[in-house]
């Protein structure tokens, strides 16, 4: 690792950590006004009464999950019939209508904030799709998020009640007074940087060889900003933030990493402010700190140290990243797609070292909870919180409560569930896509061109970013087939809905309880002990769950 790389590393982890430590208190206090006001804005209002909303009703958390339910299957059919009709849409840029199997795809992915793309967008989709349809989800998908991790805060905040708020309000707060404000601001930010935004279509020109070129454009800067700060992922572009019109230059690319991360972990205080301790957001997020630094430091030694002559003369493993951002901006970039639910690139995940496209994908694997993905982090991490109370009442006899609410069989069985459904997913897609002779062999002749460990680990990879709604990809995977196409959206939407469904009735659990005193046996979870036994739980479960499957692909062939 060269002195300068290292140096270049340390000042940019030291400036992201200065701008996500002084945004923390400001942005989350500011997201737990926006969900405890009791005062509505004249447009929301007039958004209730288009769509019918009582905004003053509350609802248990069954009515909630089925609010969720029904407009997230509106957005996939929605979404869907933009893509079938792209042909006869204005703006189409003369693209026809996009096939059936990645129509499904597209809209499950974009719906369930994963933004999976199998295909090439610049080639693809023309604007009315990209607008209407996927940038419109990058906005919603990313406030259903936040509403479900507010709806859980709401769980151990009251006391004795049957409802957890009200999901059309939440939704409409989250998009109307937390997105939209941001992503414009960033969005103008974007073009200063040099991000274009346009709709100039396809330009000709010839270049310095004489030979001529289609150069796209479009409005990318809009779409880009919230990309990055719904933790959306999906590129306007084939190489998504890699493109030099997505990502231009080193300031631009730090800025989308803060993009990412910022919301995330300033949910933490908002999780804080609302249950009325802020010392238990400060532990929360020391947690989703601690796996964030040694994720980062991981992968940078990986690729620094990648083993071979040509990574060794190169001065590190260059292969599949930009030179304008060099090894320290593309494992920063990387760490923070995966360890959040982005999924956005500027480098090459496939072309990474055997141990660092491991770690990318071992992030996912944690949940994505350090910090996470908008909203879905903090509820991750929450659930994680409670089997670790659980189980540190076993070990010291402690009694099993958390924020002042008792952790009962009901509990406990939820967040497990929780914990389970997502490896469940992820290890069965894989294991069915070679153990059926049919759909291996399509696997192994059409998708895969690297047979072996690495055709394995693309994957492994595959169905752990489509179960945990993240849309990176070991892009060496050709992934529009009826089987991929199929099994990756039908994956991507049981990933999001059935931990949502668990969460949700955890909340209505925990809010229908009153409030525990505090005695001589209850674990203090706001201390670095707790965090420390956090930060164990967390290793320790991903490591059980998936390191069988991680020896059969990238730590094999890394060793």
């Amino acid at each position: 690792m060269g002195t300068t790389e290292i140096w270049l590393l340390v000042a940019q982890v030291a400036t992201l950590a200065l701008v996500l430590v002084l945004a923390h208190r400001p942005l989350g206090d500011y997201i737990a006004r926006t969900f405890t006001s009791t005062r509505d804005l004249k447009v929301e209002r007039g958004l209730y009464r288009v769509v019918g909303v009582d905004e003053t009703s509350e609802q248990s958390w069954g009515a909630y999950l089925r609010a969720v339910l029904a407009f997230s299957f509106i957005g996939v059919v929605i979404v869907y019939a933009l893509q079938r009709l792209q042909a006869v849409l204005p703006y189409s840029l003369g693209f026809p209508a996009i096939p059936e199997g990645l129509s499904f795809n597209t809209a499950a992915s974009f719906v369930t904030n994963t933004n999976w793309q199998s295909y090439s967008p610049d080639v693809t989709m023309g604007y009315s799709v990209q607008i209407a349809g996927l940038a419109v989800q990058n906005f919603v998908s990313a406030a259903v998020g936040l509403a479900i991790a507010v709806a859980l805060i709401r769980g151990f905040a009251r006391r004795n009640t049957g409802t957890i708020g009200n999901f059309w309000v939440d939704l409409t707060r989250a998009t109307v007074r937390i997105l939209l404000p941001l992503a414009f601001v960033s969005a103008i930010a974007l073009i200063a940087g040099g991000v274009i935004q346009n709709f100039a279509g396809f330009t000709d020109v010839t270049t310095l060889t004489g030979g001529t070129q289609s150069i796209p454009g479009g409005p990318v800067a809009s779409q880009e900003a919230i990309k990055m700060l719904g933790t959306n992922g999906g590129g306007f572009f084939n190489t998504n933030s890699a493109h030099p019109f997505e990502n231009p230059t080193p300031w631009t690319n730090l800025f989308e990493i803060v993009l990412m991360l910022v919301i995330p972990f300033s949910l933490p205080r908002t999780f804080g402010t609302m249950v009325g301790d802020r010392r238990q957001g400060y532990a929360i997020v020391a947690a989703m700190a601690t796996l964030f630094i040694v994720s980062l430091a991981a992968l940078s030694i990986f690729e620094f140290t990648g083993a071979g002559t040509g990574p060794q003369l190169a001065g590190g493993a260059m292969e599949g990243k930009e030179q304008r951002f060099g090894l320290a901006g593309s494992t920063i970039f990387a760490t923070s797609s995966t360890i959040t639910s982005t999924g956005a690139v500027n480098s090459m995940h496939d072309s990474f070292t055997s141990l660092g496209g491991m770690m990318t994908m071992f992030n996912m694997m944690l949940g994505e909870i350090a910090p996470g993905g908008v909203g879905s982090g903090l509820y991750g991490m929450l659930m994680i919180a409670i089997i670790t109370v659980f189980i540190a009442g076993l070990l010291v006899g402690r009694t099993p409560e958390y924020l002042g609410k008792k952790l009962g069989p009901r509990e406990i069985k939820l967040a497990s569930l929780y914990i389970l459904a997502t490896p469940t997913l992820v290890l069965l897609g894989t294991a069915l896509s070679f153990a059926i002779p049919a759909i291996r062999d399509d696997v192994m002749t059409t998708s895969v061109f690297n047979p072996g460990l690495h055709g394995f680990s693309e994957v492994l990879y595959a169905f752990t970013s489509a179960a945990n709604n993240n849309g990176s990809a070991f892009a060496g995977l050709t992934a529009n087939t009826p089987w991929l196409n199929t099994s990756l959206g039908v994956v991507m939407m049981l990933g999001r809905f059935i931990p949502i469904v668990f969460v949700l009735a955890l909340a209505g659990s925990l809010a229908a309880q009153g409030k525990v005193p505090v005695t001589e046996g209850t674990l203090p979870t706001h201390r670095p002990q707790f965090v420390g036994l956090l930060v164990g739980v967390v290793v320790i479960v991903v490591a059980l769950t998936y390191f069988p499957v991680l020896a059969l692909g990238p730590l094999a062939e890394g060793l």
